[in-house]
């Protein structure tokens, strides 16, 4: 299998490319590909002609897609109209990840793929309409949501997990929300489901691929406590009180029930969250 993977250097990337490993992989970061560079983007495709293009290439920063939202929107939406485009000129499959911010937080249960999307800020537009944009190839768009993993060779990104057991071992203050519900994502699970998905052939379409349950912030960081054998010394936040430039979903668990249905069942976040602490050790 010939798979090429946008960016590469990131906390998801390089989950994804240790994946493939054993396939035929070409794995670039920003620096050698601008997704939303349709030349380079054709240039690319037509050396390598890949089956499978994933792409891991976003633009992450919540809060700087208010005052960038042109960068937010050419990487999380033209950048996808791109590779889509080059992808169905190639006969390629596409694998777009999107994000539980597409939705507004307005309920009390974990979405699913029928649920109706409401963005709520800047990066949340630009994902959504990344998603739309998908649909010009065959492609799947995986929703996936607070990642967290190990990082690649450049220690890029760590996400906030990676924060949160680094104050607890240094014994300081975690500042965490208490009223945000989210459904954490080991990179390695998201990585082997997305091979899963590729390999078994699903249906084209959208997914909902995160580690089982519902969560507070608050409530990880006292799980991870508990794991770990140490104290939390824990900081309430609350999206009222945070300050933050862009909304945040309030409630944006996420149900992977569709991928059970294929039978690829998405461990439970408590059991993602002890190998990935062992995995630091």
């Amino acid at each position: 299998m010939r798979v090429l993977v946008t960016g590469a250097p990131g906390l998801l990337g390089a989950a994804i490319v240790r994946e493939f490993a054993d396939t035929d992989v070409r794995a670039l970061g920003h620096r050698e590909l601008d997704v939303a560079d349709a030349a380079a983007v054709d240039t690319l495709v037509d050396e390598t002609r890949p089956e499978v293009i994933i792409n891991c290439a976003a633009y992450n920063d919540v809060d700087g897609a208010q005052r960038e939202a042109d960068v937010a929107l050419r990487t999380n939406a033209l950048g996808v109209l791109t590779l889509a485009r080059a992808a169905r000129r190639v006969d390629a499959l596409l694998v777009h990840y999107s994000t539980d911010f597409v939705f507004d937080g307005e309920t009390d249960r974990p979405y699913v793929e029928e649920d109706s999307p409401n963005p709520l800020g800047v990066y949340a537009a630009s994902k959504l309409l990344g998603e739309w944009f998908s649909r010009e190839s065959r492609s799947y768009v995986l929703r996936v949501e607070s990642l967290f993993g190990q990082p690649g060779p450049s220690g890029a990104r760590r996400g906030s997990l990676a924060t949160i057991v680094d104050r607890i071992v240094a014994d300081a203050e975690v500042a965490v929300f208490v009223d945000r519900t989210v459904s954490p994502t080991y990179t390695d699970d998201l990585a082997k489901a997305t091979r899963s998905i590729i390999e078994r052939g699903l249906a084209p379409g959208i997914y909902h691929c995160v580690n089982a349950g519902a969560v507070s912030w608050l409530e990880i960081a006292q799980e991870t406590a508990r794991q770990l054998g140490r104290p939390l010394r824990a900081k309430s936040l609350t999206l009222a009180t945070a300050n933050l430039q862009a909304p945040r979903p309030r409630y944006s668990a996420l149900s992977p029930a569709r991928l059970a249905a294929a039978d690829i069942v998405m461990p439970d976040w408590q059991d993602a969250l002890s190998r990935y602490l062992s995995s630091r050790s």
